[in-house]
């Protein structure tokens, strides 16, 4: 294709044609009729397919700078920049150039990716910045409506006229309900917050906001740790903070930090290994952020002192594969390591392709990581390749846990051409614990209808549902696993498992804004921000 590209160049006397303006003119051709769909064609000019390999586009929106609660002594700080954030990176360097609008980042990645050739029908919005919940709740209000107002606006809409709005809750439902058929859809907001800042009151705000997953900063589960490090909060909040979350059907990633001052390789190997053995913990995602000494922070003083030396980069890959190989089945790992330019770092690893080097180095030595990012189907779909459900439980932070997936099924080992099992869809399904039978009956009876939020009363919760590879626009049918039923499946047979196994006939799922459509296809309503679905009883309590 490149060598096409030359000659009509040649040929033509032209200027070497880039794949985004040939992609841009490939649409305009299809849209009018010119051509025909071409699939190949597409998969040739699309960059960076990693974007939307995951069945969505991750669309990152940067908080304007406010006051920290938190004193880390590892926390860079920079004028005019959230803390913990630094000039360079390019989430950063967007929402500087766009006066930190989220109208206009939200609307500008938007039009970015399209013109690298992904599809943008169905959008991760990442809210990224300060402690979220330490920022006004005015300001919060406004920040999300904008965001919604960008992915509602038509493509001919004028970037300024939303660029900065005051707007109430009013508004902001309004937008929800415009997204709910929209062309760009939200299917889930995240935010990053401190596990000390999360109780009932901002768990009901996050759900009027329309927040499904939750960022903690969790770093490290030791307090000794965390107390050198002036965190300002212990392990117990940490605890505290998952289990309020999930018991209100949010997704919980924990951003951990390896290699803190006080951490050594044996104890921070430890640390992951408490994380999914102790059931206050057990997070559904992970970002793993290795501690880095950057100029505007305390601990670069420390540093300098010769108080503190971090790890090599060779003695990080080490831990770190370590670390994946214990990892379950259920967790997903987003990120091995920040996205910090080389120039910032003082000391510490500086390969920002660590993820890549430590992928190559587990394949040489024949070891195989099993987080959920590792099992993506991305582009290695087989229409005639058999799948199989699966179901693994767990206990966590009071409840159980039911992790529902389609997956192929692993060749026995010591075979030829042994296979990895490659992962479709999942599901996370919640059981309270008011519902599990260690309970006694009196009590569970009695603590079945007692729930901050009325609509989770008496209900199982589904957290998430998932189906992996090329992100296939809404209304389409491709050669990918999106909208071939596994949704559906994985739905009905959660359904099944709360029914006969726990005698709960009321489900309620915490479903992103642009996600609200898909499950009203089966039956599902909205009641206080969730879709909720009761069904009717076919088993009885005693046939648990």
């Amino acid at each position: 294709f490149s060598a096409i590209k030359r000659q009509a160049a040649k040929k033509f006397k032209i200027p070497l044609p880039s794949n985004m303006h040939l992609i841009k003119f490939y649409h305009s051709l299809l849209k009018k009729g010119i051509i025909k769909k071409n699939e190949k064609l597409e998969k040739i000019l699309i960059k960076r397919k990693i974007r939307s390999l995951s069945g969505v586009v991750v669309v990152s929106v940067l908080t304007k700078p406010y006051p920290c609660p938190g004193k880390c002594i590892y926390c860079p700080s920079e004028k005019e920049i959230p803390k913990s954030y630094l000039s360079g990176e390019p989430a950063v360097e967007r929402a500087k150039h766009l006066n930190y609008s989220p109208y206009l980042q939200v609307k500008k990645r938007i039009e970015s990716l399209e013109k690298q050739g992904h599809p943008t029908d169905k959008i991760e919005l990442r809210i990224i910045g300060g402690s979220w919940s330490a920022y006004p709740k005015k300001y919060q209000t406004e920040f999300i409506t904008n965001c919604f107002k960008a992915a509602n606006a038509k493509p001919a809409t004028k970037n300024k006229k939303f660029a900065s709005l005051s707007l109430t809750m009013e508004f902001l439902k309004k937008e929800q309900k415009k997204n709910e058929k929209a062309k760009h859809r939200i299917v889930g907001i995240s935010i990053e917050t401190r596990p000390d800042l999360i109780n009932k009151k901002e768990i009901l705000n996050l759900r009027k906001l329309g927040v499904t997953m939750v960022e903690l900063g969790v770093q490290t589960v030791f307090d000794d740790i965390l107390k050198k490090c002036d965190r300002g909060h212990g392990v117990k909040e940490t605890a505290k903070a998952t289990k309020i979350l999930k018991d209100a059907g949010f997704k919980v990633m924990y951003q951990m930090m390896p290699n803190l001052p006080g951490a050594d390789k044996k104890k921070d190997l430890g640390c992951f290994e408490i994380l999914f053995e102790d059931e206050r913990f057990k997070p559904d995602w992970l970002k793993i952020y290795p501690c880095l000494v950057c100029k505007n922070s305390k601990l670069y003083q420390i540093w300098k002192e010769g108080k503190y030396k971090p790890y090599s980069c060779q003695e990080l890959i080490k831990l770190l594969i370590k670390i994946k190989k214990k990892l379950p089945y259920w967790v997903r790992v987003a990120r091995l390591f920040r996205d910090i330019p080389a120039s910032k770092i003082e000391t510490g690893c500086k390969l920002s392709n660590l993820r890549e080097i430590i992928q190559k180095k587990m394949k040489e030595k024949n070891v195989k990581c099993r987080c959920i990012r590792c099992r993506e189907v991305r582009e290695d779909f087989n229409e005639k390749e058999k799948v199989y459900l699966f179901r693994e439980e767990y206990n966590a932070s009071g409840g159980k846990e039911i992790f529902l997936s389609i997956e192929t099924k692993q060749k026995k080992q010591n075979t030829k051409n042994n296979e990895e099992r490659k992962l479709y869809a999942f599901l996370r399904l919640r059981i309270p614990s008011q519902f599990l039978p260690d309970e006694k009956i009196s009590e569970r009876k009695k603590s079945r209808n007692k729930h901050l939020i009325p609509a989770l009363r008496s209900s199982a919760i589904i957290r998430e549902i998932h189906t992996f590879g090329k992100l296939v626009p809404i209304f389409e049918k491709r050669k990918a696993p999106q909208h071939r039923g596994f949704g559906e499946k994985l739905i009905k047979e959660a359904e099944k498992i709360a029914e006969k196994d726990y005698g709960i006939s009321k489900i309620a799922v915490i479903s992103g804004i642009g996600a609200r459509e898909y499950w009203r296809k089966f039956g599902y309503k909205l009641k206080d921000s969730y879709m909720i679905k009761q069904q009717t009883t076919r088993f009885s309590c005693n046939q648990q």
